[in-house]
């Protein structure tokens, strides 16, 4: 009677654990604990007589049936509380009732090996057993039985229909069995294939027509109550829904247990294990969705474990993307859900307008800084340090103002000034300088650094006629004291002198006493004209090789007519190498 297809199927030994393989929870009647739907209940309207032939034998035992008296009431219940009660317990149909249906209404959806019907009256003439796997929208028979397939359903014996289990014999404790799959069948429990034989949400046995105890042909009765429907025992075999991947169940939401609850009931929620998670084990983990789901595969025992997202602490879940497991050669499809203001496949990055803070791990949630940048000033920050990029002609650590010769700050950076000096950095203005202005001397001259961008479209203020990199004889004999690569963050006048804000990208070369090394530094260029004129010309937020000498009498790198200042391109630093390595050290 038990059906072994699940047992057969899995070649370890059944347990309890669920560490690197298969598992499941127990199985049980899936009948217990919950109400089982019929048409009628005999006595329920009024008490009724009804008779039995005893067990082997032709003697008649006749009782009354009263729903409204314990002892003699045979409710639907009945047919799911223990088969080891004494005296033993049924359920019985009206008389007035030819055609019944039971059904059982499940919360969930659960597996389902096989049916045992035992009847204490004789079994049907006719009986259909039907499945639904949508709550109860749709049917479809499992097996039908009657005596006569052709002649009830129109079907040859063995096409869905059985003569099996239809005959009036045994007149007490025949049993209809229905099982869901052959004993033979090798099939995966777990797969596709075997939840459509064995997934259900609803099952409904509809009798069509009963019959009398052979006994009552023998010994005619006038008296002889019409024939009825009995039932000891509804024994639906199964279990919860979990593709292998849990081996306990718990009530789900919304299930309706009997009271008292039984210890016997089998739940439908399962405990997922295998980073899986949802009612049924059916998806992965939040945060475990670097492979696809599977479920486990009950014939080797393989688990098919989900596998966590790789996101760098920064993540609590995390989406499968079946284009980046291609990718990778199906090896890792994971992209995290971001949190802590970062950003990547992996959270590896900061998002925009944040950046990697240095003095806190990788790890941390505040490792990603906000940016102090204007956001009308700037173009972005530099994500590795938070440096603003500046839009052309924006000036300052924030990119919130106008550089010396520009004005009107907007989403597009800053104007040139139309004018022989600066102007007004809100209206653009030009400010008139004081005739004293003119006669001082260029070292007391009022001086601009900024003038250096308006020598670009004002070509008469100011000339500069730069230095090439590909003369090697002025290159050596200059005697140059650094060779740096770096990026312009601003430049302000300072009455006397300009600075030049930079960072220092990388070291090429240093002869000086200056110690150069990777970060933000001053340059100080020199003018020759008497309009305060700078040369060569350097635009914030550009990167450049820089070749230059050592005020050694103040501490200071220098840029002048002499040095080499060139938009900078990877191939100038192998350049600069080879100038002095070889065309220099022939030279001395």
């Amino acid at each position: 009677m038990l059906f072994a297809a699940l047992v057969m199927s899995v070649p370890h030994p059944a347990c309890s654990g669920c560490e690197n393989r298969v598992c499941n929870p127990r199985m049980g009647n899936l009948a217990v604990g919950r109400p089982v739907q019929t048409v009628s209940q005999c006595g329920s309207t009024s008490p009724e007589r009804y008779c039995n032939y005893k067990t082997g034998s032709c003697v008649l035992d006749c009782e009354v049936c009263d729903a409204s008296v314990t002892h003699r009431a045979h409710p639907a219940a009945s047919m799911t509380d223990s088969p080891f009660k004494h005296p033993a317990t049924w359920w019985q149909s009206s008389q007035e009732t030819p055609v019944e249906t039971l059904q059982l209404d499940l919360e969930v959806e659960f597996y389902f090996t096989h049916l045992i019907i035992i009847f204490r009256s004789p079994r049907p003439a006719a009986m259909a057993i039907e499945r639904s796997q949508d709550f109860g929208r749709t049917w479809s028979a499992l097996m039908l039985y009657a005596h006569n397939c052709s002649e009830v359903f129109n079907l040859e014996d063995g096409h869905r229909c059985t003569q099996k289990y239809s005959t009036a014999s045994p007149c007490s404790n025949g049993e209809v069995i229905y099982r869901a799959l052959s004993s033979w069948d090798k099939l995966d429990p777990y797969s596709i294939d075997a939840r459509s034989h064995l997934g259900i949400t609803n099952i409904r046995m509809r009798l069509l027509q009963p019959q009398s105890c052979p006994c009552q042909r023998k010994l005619p009765d006038a008296n002889m109550p019409r024939a009825h429907y009995a039932i000891y025992d509804l024994i639906l075999k199964g279990g919860c829904l979990c593709h292998g991947h849990a081996d306990q169940c718990v009530p789900a939401g919304d299930q309706q247990i009997s009271h008292p609850p039984s210890k016997h009931m089998v739940h439908g929620k399962c405990v997922c294990r295998h980073h899986t998670a949802g009612d049924h084990c059916e998806r992965c983990d939040r945060l475990y969705n670097d492979r696809p789901w599977q479920p486990a595969n009950g014939l080797t025992g393989e688990a098919h474990q989900c596998a966590k997202c790789k996101c760098n602490g920064h993540a609590e879940s995390c989406h499968f993307d079946e284009s980046a497991w291609l990718r990778s050669g199906q090896r890792s499809g994971g992209v995290c859900d971001c949190l802590h203001n970062t950003s990547g496949r992996h959270c590896q990055h900061c998002q925009t307008g944040f950046y990697r803070d240095p003095e806190r791990p990788f790890t941390a949630p505040g490792s990603c800084r906000s940016c102090m940048c204007n956001h009308v000033g700037s173009t972005s920050c530099n994500p590795d340090n938070g440096d603003c990029v500046c839009k052309p002609g924006v000036a300052g650590p924030h990119c919130d103002q106008c550089m010396l010769g520009y004005w009107g700050i907007d989403e597009y950076g800053c104007k040139p000034c139309q004018c022989a000096g600066d102007c007004d950095p809100y209206t653009g203005d030009c400010m008139i300088r004081s005739e004293s202005d003119h006669n001082s001397t260029a070292e007391n001259h009022l001086f601009r650094t900024e003038e250096l961008f308006s020598a670009l479209s004002h070509p008469d203020k100011c000339v500069c006629k730069q230095q090439a990199l590909g003369n090697s004889k002025v290159f050596c004999n200059v005697k140059y004291a650094y060779a740096v690569k770096v990026r312009v963050l601003g430049a302000h006048d300072k009455g006397t002198h300009a600075e030049v804000d930079v960072k220092v990208l990388k070291v090429l070369w240093d002869n000086s006493r200056l110690g150069l090394s990777r970060g933000n530094r001053t340059l100080y260029p020199e003018s020759w004209t008497s309009r305060g004129c700078t040369c060569p010309v350097l635009f914030p937020g550009m990167e450049y090789l820089v070749v230059g000498h050592e005020d050694v009498r103040k501490g200071r790198a220098m840029v002048n007519m002499k040095s080499i200042v060139k938009p900078w391109r990877p191939s100038l630093s192998q350049k600069v190498h080879q100038l002095l390595k070889t065309k220099c050290s022939s030279k001395t």
